[in-house]
């Protein structure tokens, strides 16, 4: 017997209910470009991707808080392809994981200051945010 993996791939289609908060979530994205997270009433931290209930306090979300579009680098990691991001944008207590396009993969570290950067045209789901991109300098901060 020799050690040979088969590689094949799978495509599978199926439907997806996202729920009242993500749906809202992936909508703002779709139609407003923008990101919006939920404050718990409990522990005030702002969640974001958008949660219908605080993971922490189990209370029901519904305050919704615009954030962004800029953020802080929390991890990182390169893989084949393109480097993934872990990134707490401004305004929100929680990260979200995503893309992120660097001209030069060497540059990303811990806290380095990045930004949205939207797909041109949006169709409702987490890739209407093409990429995350180091900011320039001066960039404003529009969550606040």
């Amino acid at each position: 017997m020799t050690n040979e993996f088969v590689t094949a791939g799978v495509n599978l289609r199926f439907s997806y209910a996202a729920g009242e908060a993500a749906s809202r979530f992936l909508i703002a994205l779709r139609d407003e470009i923008k990101i919006y997270g939920t404050r718990c009433p409990g522990c005030r931290r702002v969640l974001v991707p958008a949660r219908s209930f605080c993971p922490r306090c189990f209370v029901v979300t519904s305050e919704w808080i615009a954030v962004g579009p800029a953020g802080t680098l929390i991890a990182f990691a390169a893989t084949r392809d393109f480097p993934l991001a872990l990134v707490r944008l401004d305004g929100a207590d929680t990260a979200l994981v995503h893309r992120i396009n660097a001209a030069n993969a060497d540059a990303l570290r811990i806290g380095l200051r990045v930004v949205l950067v939207f797909a041109e045209t949006r169709a409702g789901n987490i890739l209407d945010i093409a990429y995350f991109k180091p900011e320039e300098p001066n960039m404003p901060n529009l969550a606040k």
